[in-house]
């Protein structure tokens, strides 16, 4: 499995914090992935996303994950410190031919988006029989 890293995630964080922006930029999604057994675990980090708002697809074993957080005090608050992040959120990972992509499960619970990728069956280990004749011993 491959992961494809941002090197300019955390710059791009940094200049949205000092300028103050809030725009529709695309930040990259925190995540966390291992194998477990016969499967892939991946999970985002997506706190404060609407469960309807989070779109998942693989196109040519590249797997996509956009959301976005749209949640903004009310118009007659007055705002004093706004350090959460809005807008659009995405990252891709581009997945192995040994990772079976039709079998793809996905929950969201706690603001924790987890995907689980199953190892396709032809990629799994499997014990191959020594065949032959017996070899007679000389006495």
């Amino acid at each position: 499995m491959l992961i494809r890293t941002d090197p300019f995630a955390r710059f791009d964080r940094l200049t949205q914090q000092f300028f103050g922006g809030q725009g529709t930029t695309l930040r990259a999604v925190p995540i966390d992935a291992y194998r477990a057994g016969d499967e892939y675990v991946v999970k985002f980090d997506l706190p404060g996303v609407a469960r309807d708002s989070i779109d998942v697809s693989v196109e040519r074993n590249v797997l996509t994950v956009r959301a976005e957080r749209t949640a903004a005090p009310a118009e007659d608050a007055q705002v004093q410190v706004s350090e959460r992040l809005r807008g659009k959120f995405s990252r891709q990972l581009f997945l192995g031919d040994t990772l079976d992509t039709t079998h793809i499960a996905a929950d969201y619970v706690d603001g924790v988006l987890t995907l689980r990728i199953p190892v396709a069956e032809k990629a799994q280990p499997r014990k191959i029989t020594v065949g032959g004749a017996p070899k007679e011993i000389d006495a």
